[in-house]
């Protein structure tokens, strides 16, 4: 097996004491290498008036815009790639119009320009980490929702506001704790930085254009036009593209081939897609990700979906036939979706015990119970791996962190160029966003239900996950969750309170996932040669503006739309219908009131699930022993098995037809392309990504407002149809369950 796309890492060479020889020692990691410029101007200014200005609008916008739409039944996501392109052209335009006299702050020493100079790379860095904050949705504006929207009580606005900032600031204290780890180690490499680092070197570098060539913002400019004009015909002209089912186009009344075929309700075989937005929409870019991930993905994809799950299917596991093959919703003992109402109390707000035992268990699809066993494996396994794989090597970074020994030419850069932030300024933050999370949680007649112990439990949770999942992520570009983890311990501690179990989840999971965003971050502003402060300084701003704007608008549209979020009751047509945060009520019944003690404990259908935490404990040991008897075979270490668990942990919302996609263009262009063109690789692979993904922002954005918002849908006809045709993928096959689809049939 030859994994020669992974990550190359070189022994770092002893370091001379000289500083030339010192510049010339690169990073250990080739992708690194291959992109990532050695060179910096410490002169270059970066908290300019052009950064603030251009970086708060980009924020406070993109945050409107993000939450505005969310609650729309077509909802759009508009991504910081939109403004980091349109802000270079506003930027230049100020550089040269704007005044360069220095204005002087009254009553101060303090003084500024308005136009210190061209508009250079690293005011455009700043500015699109301001713009990251603010399309980054906040996790806390569901809660919210759900209370006053779906539960109909009462929310102190003051505690929701608490409650947004501090779920969003939190990370920042475990930022400050792992960053030695996770920003300075040259082997903490972030695949999708890279992606970014490419599209800014193209936009800013100055090259020759090469002879029957392009340059490198040539290439980019070509591709984004490219990806702009042709993703008109999958998200309007022709959305049957986007899914591409071959076997129910041949086996149209076989319920058995399409669960087999459909790539968005079955096993995915012969399903394909010609659109972009299906390969990399719910996984990611593949071409950011090192060829060794993708194949463990590939395995895990391949076990789970190919093998374990047809043989528990049609072996009737779990009284799996009564329910569709691939499903996220909750079904009753007869086959029919779950009816909540049944199982709340709603004038007590808590768990109808006698309604629950008078009605039935709850049921999942196959595909769903598997689901949650991999996110059991995968978190145990990551904490298993990394202690195995990267124990010594964290406690060397550990020594080396105090005795000042930098890894890389970036890292020396860095600390010898700029000022560092002070570690007490994260300390003092952590300190303040805990007391006022509990503070949150306490006080206000205690309406989010959790006590301060269920708040200093998720923080805990979050601190110990954060290092070996920032590992996890800063090597392979996959990141596993705390979602489903948080859910079921707060669950089984402190049953039949919704609201507490979805905020203990949301300061447990959201902590975490904003510790490393924080931390790619910092890692992209380490590559672009960014004073750390100023980084600090934009992600803090630029968190509060955007957590500020994403809880008023969503304030605003709760309290001034009638019926918001439910369909019922708006009129017919109306747009306001809260498809996302539906889900998360309903999580908030499953996990909250009803509890995993009766869906993965002695009272539940699935308490052998509970055994994939030690599958995933015990199944990286091998590996490491393997590695160690056989050391020349390097590729024993490439297999990474939280990301084999979890190779088919991203279902739900991705589907088969996601995977087939992701994993085939991962493997053609990090293998095939990797290996026979690699200069052409290092110079454009990353560039293509960004172009693509740019090219389908900007076509999304133009189509939702001249054409979706004003229900101009064009000429109905086959391809205009959002599924990919295999109506019968969803039918149970056991004898004798009745659903509302029609068309499928009533086995006897």
């Amino acid at each position: 097996m030859d994994f020669s796309a992974s990550p190359k890492e070189l022994k770092p060479e002893t370091l001379d004491t000289g500083e030339q020889s010192d510049e010339v020692n690169d990073s250990p990691i080739e992708q690194v290498r291959l992109t990532v410029p050695i060179t910096d101007d410490p002169t270059l200014p970066c908290l300019t008036f052009r950064t603030w200005f251009l970086g708060t609008i980009s924020c406070a916008l993109l945050a409107f815009l993000n939450q505005f739409f969310g609650y729309r039944q077509n909802a759009l996501y508009i991504s910081s790639v939109s403004a980091q392109i349109v802000v270079l052209p506003i930027g230049k335009l100020m550089a040269a119009c704007l005044p360069t006299r220095s204005i002087r702050i009254p009553k101060t020493k303090w003084s500024f320009s308005l136009n210190p100079g061209p508009f250079n790379l690293k005011e455009h860095v700043l500015i699109t980490i301001f713009a990251n904050s603010g399309s980054n949705s906040v996790y806390a504006v569901g809660i919210i929702t759900i209370v006053k929207a779906f539960y109909h009580r009462e929310l102190h606005p003051l505690a929701a506001m608490l409650l947004t900032q501090t779920t969003q600031m939190l990370g920042y204290g475990w930022a400050g704790i792992f960053r030695k780890f996770l920003v300075d180690s040259p082997y903490m490499w972030w695949p999708a930085n890279l992606v970014q680092v490419s599209l800014f070197r193209a936009l800013h570098d100055v090259e020759r254009r090469p002879k029957g060539g392009l340059t490198r913002l040539q290439f980019f400019i070509v591709v984004l036009v490219s990806s702009f004009s042709y993703y008109v015909v999958p998200n309007y002209l022709f959305p049957s593209i986007t899914a591409i089912s071959v076997v129910c186009l041949i086996w149209k009344n076989s319920v058995t081939a399409q669960q087999v075929g459909s790539g968005l309700k079955g096993l995915g075989i012969g399903s394909f897609a010609l659109d972009w937005s299906t390969v990399a929409g719910f996984l990611g870019s593949p071409l950011a990700t090192p060829g060794f991930a993708i194949i463990n993905i590939l395995v895990g994809y391949v076990l789970i979906v190919y093998i374990v799950i047809p043989i528990a299917y049609w072996n009737n596991l779990f009284e799996a036939k009564q329910f569709p093959l691939f499903s996220s919703h909750v079904y009753d003992a007869t086959g029919r979706p779950y009816n909540v109402s049944l199982v709340l109390n709603e004038t007590t707000f808590d768990f109808n015990r006698q309604g629950y035992d008078d009605y039935s268990k709850i049921h999942l699809s196959i595909f769903f119970v598997f689901a949650y066993g991999l996110s059991f494996a995968t978190l145990a396994a990551t904490l298993s791996h990394v202690a195995l794989f990267h124990g010594r090597s964290i406690l060397e970074q550990t020594k080396a962190s105090f005795q000042h020994k930098y890894g890389d030419v970036h890292t020396r850069l860095m600390k010898k160029n700029y000022d560092q932030v002070p570690q007490w300024w994260f300390y003092s933050i952590l300190v303040l966003v805990v007391a006022l999370a509990m503070f949150a949680c306490e006080g206000f007649g205690r309406q989010l239900q959790l006590p301060y112990w269920g708040v200093l439990l998720a923080m805990s949770l979050a601190l110990v996950f954060t290092l070996p999942i920032g590992v996890i992520t800063a090597t392979t570009n996959q990141s596993p969750g705390l979602n489903v983890i948080t859910e079921l311990i707060i669950g089984f501690m402190y049953p039949g309170r919704p609201l507490a179990n979805v905020t203990f989840k949301t300061y447990g999971f959201i902590s975490m996932t904003q510790a490393i965003m924080f931390l790619s971050d910092f890692k992209l502003g380490h590559y672009m040669k960014i004073p750390p402060k100023s980084m600090f300084v934009v992600q803090l701003v630029g968190t509060v503006i955007a957590s500020s704007v994403y809880f008023g608008t969503a304030w605003w549209l709760i309290t001034t739309v009638e019926n918001i979020c439910d369909p019922t009751k708006l009129p017919q047509g109306s747009p306001w219908t809260c498809p996302g945060d539906d889900v998360f009520y309903n999580a908030s019944i499953i996990w909250g009131v009803v509890g995993p003690l009766r869906m993965f404990g002695r009272l539940g259908l699935y308490p052998k699930m509970n055994y994939f935490f030690l599958i995933g404990i015990l199944a990286p040991i091998p590996v490491w022993v393997l590695s160690h008897v056989f050391p020349d075979k390097k590729w024993i270490k490439l297999i990474n098995m939280p990301i084999l668990i979890g190779g088919a942990g991203g279902f739900f919302p991705a589907r088969a037809v996601n995977y087939m996609c992701w994993l085939s263009v991962g493997i053609f262009f990090n293998f095939v392309v990797y290996r026979r063109f690699k200069a052409w690789w290092a110079r454009h692979n990353y560039i293509l990504s960004a172009g693509l993904d740019a090219g389908v922002a900007f076509m999304a954005i133009l189509c939702y407002f001249t054409l979706q918002s004003h229900n101009i849908n064009g000429i109905s006809w086959w391809g205009l149809d959002l599924d990919d045709h295999c109506p019968l993928a969803s039918c149970p096959t056991a004898p004798g369950i009745k659903v509302a689809n029609p068309k499928c049939p009533v086995f006897h």
